[in-house]
């Protein structure tokens, strides 16, 4: 009789990839995740951390997570956008987090990449959501319970184009009531097709998101079948324009927010090509700002280049990472301070 082949477990978590630089567990037996390395064996790196003895004197590390696995694939540009901004990255495969091998509570922001998580079969980011709202740990808690405890420790969580589908089918965007009850949702792009372009998008001026903090526009790419944003109820809808929830709004050439296509590439409802939740904590988007790191990823670099040959070389998504890096090690910084003050 011919023997079956052994199929893997997706229920089990992947084995880390051991570094033969430094052991995998330390004395305690606990799993060493290391920078910029994905214990995932399909995401890793051999490049090392760059680590600085003077910029670590100065500034705290911060340590951003970035989850993977089930279809997600744009974690190494996530990863790239951190490490050019000063954060320190780890991939790591969803199934870790999970099963308890990582905590999201040891990092200081926790991000939800691009992809096609589950094929979108149910709809974009509607399995993943619902694995990470029912599925509960040993303890009994969900990774969803987890999350509400690290927004409410004050820590940040970013979701992109498909991160920003997941983040909205939980209910963390935008999160008027508190509950983390769904209140809008993304649907098929009214233009009955994928969409794979560049836009311009507009700051809110009134978010109070430090993912934002000091842009007024910025030019990134789109590329996704379901980016169209759906209010219902006139009352929420309202509600998130009181409250500047909408965040980014899709613009035409002039700077003016546009319901026309293709500036606005979905058709969604007050041309939010981002949300914010009512803390400015977490933040999505469907634009890809990761897929803007250098001023030559754009395809018009060439010719703006000659024009103005100082042109920062510097792509505008890499601003938003910057940003929660900037502001997370202000955060960091400010403590020591206050705790003197309480000393004195």
């Amino acid at each position: 009789m011919e023997e079956q082949p052994k199929l893997p477990d997706l229920n089990t978590p992947p084995r880390p990839q051991h570094d033969h630089t430094a052991p995998i567990t330390d004395a305690d037996g606990s799993l060493h995740v290391l920078g910029f390395k994905s214990v995932d064996a399909g995401h890793e790196s051999t490049e090392p951390l760059g680590h600085s003895a003077e910029g670590t004197a100065a500034k705290q590390t911060v340590r951003a997570l970035i989850l993977t696995g089930f279809g997600i694939n744009c974690e190494e540009e996530f990863a790239a956008a951190y490490k050019l901004a000063g954060a320190e990255p780890t991939i790591v495969h969803l199934n870790q987090v999970l099963h308890g091998h990582v905590s999201i509570h040891d990092y200081d922001i926790l991000n939800f990449p691009g992809g096609f998580s589950f094929g979108d079969d149910l709809g974009s980011g509607v399995v993943l959501a619902n694995k990470l709202r029912y599925r509960k740990n040993a303890e009994g808690r969900t990774l969803l319970d987890d999350i509400k405890q690290f927004i409410a420790n004050g820590k940040f969580v970013m979701g992109i184009c498909n991160g920003f589908q997941v983040l909205v089918k939980l209910g963390l965007l935008p999160n008027l009531s508190g509950n983390v009850t769904p209140e809008v949702t993304l649907t098929h792009n009214a233009s009955g097709r994928y969409e794979d372009r560049w836009v311009r998008l507009k700051v809110n001026p009134k978010s109070n998101s430090p993912f934002l903090k000091g842009i007024d526009s910025m030019e990134v790419p789109v590329r996704h079948g379901e980016g169209r944003l759906i209010i219902k109820g006139e009352e929420t809808l309202a509600e998130i324009e009181a409250r500047a929830l909408n965040c980014l709004a899709y613009t035409d050439f002039d700077g003016s927010p546009t319901d026309v296509y293709p500036h606005n590439p979905n058709g969604a409802d007050l041309n939010c090509a981002g949300l914010t939740d009512t803390t400015g904590q977490v933040f999505g988007l469907m634009p890809h700002p990761e897929a803007f790191l250098s001023l030559y990823n754009h395809p018009d670099w060439a010719r703006r280049k000659r024009q103005n040959p100082s042109l920062s070389e510097e792509g505008d998504g890499l601003r938003l990472f910057r940003n929660i890096v900037e502001h997370v090690q202000s955060q960091a910084a400010a403590v020591p301070q206050e705790a003197s003050q309480f000393s004195s």
